[in-house]
């Protein structure tokens, strides 16, 4: 397990995992696709995401793991690839990435696992957002989802004021999350909107995405 030191000039990103198993994970499209499959979505689309932080080379990659960083396949993730494991926090959404964003205290960008379509070149541009002294600087970027979530969040500082009383899992989480921007008043960057797999009206999409035929329903 990592442990905490004093790294705030260091930037880093945080990828939020739950592990694959089986009824326990992806469950909105189990119905669509049976709890093994989606279980077995649940792991590439992981190793998705861990491939695209670690292609980006922005800086250190911490996998947030839940339930707990003990489970099997989280710890075989840290002997191949080398990252780092925390256990993701207890409470809502908010709450956990409130500690993802506290432990590291410097810029991160934050991603979850439910993005295809995400690239190495998008968490470049966010993380230009958050470095560039010559624009202003930016206090926060984000990755929109087209949902009305969002499926990147980048901070050059922690802000738990802006994870706050969120409406986590429904079309109002984008909107709320610039109100609170806005009342905080922080300068933020949108880059644009992606889609993510969360019901199986998604799972369409993912034919065009390399490696995930098996899955596009």
């Amino acid at each position: 397990m990592a442990t905490r030191r004093d790294r705030t000039e260091e930037f880093a990103i945080a990828v939020f995992s739950r592990a694959p198993l089986r009824g326990a994970t992806k469950t909105r499209l189990i119905p669509a696709l049976g709890a093994v499959a989606a279980a077995r979505l649940q792991r590439r689309l992981t190793l998705h995401a861990l491939a695209v932080a670690r292609q980006a080379a922005i800086g250190r990659v911490c996998v947030w793991a839940a339930p707990d960083a003990r489970q099997r396949f989280f710890r075989a993730l840290q002997r191949c690839c080398g990252v780092e494991l925390w256990s993701q926090a207890a409470g809502d959404l908010g709450e956990r990435m409130v500690a993802a964003f506290a432990a590291h205290s410097g810029p991160l960008l934050l991603i979850g696992c439910d993005c295809p379509a995400l690239q190495p070149a998008d968490l470049l541009a966010a993380a230009a957002a958050l470095r560039d002294e010559a624009a202003g600087r930016h206090d926060a970027v984000f990755i929109p989802a087209e949902d009305g979530g969002y499926v990147l969040v980048g901070l050059r500082r922690p802000q738990p004021s802006l994870f706050a009383g969120i409406d986590w899992g429904s079309e109002r989480v984008m909107a709320q999350t610039r109100a609170r921007l806005a009342g905080a008043g922080l300068r933020w960057l949108e880059l644009p909107a992606l889609w993510d797999v969360d019901r199986p009206g998604d799972l369409r999409r993912l034919a065009g995405c390399e490696g995930f035929a098996a899955w596009s329903g």
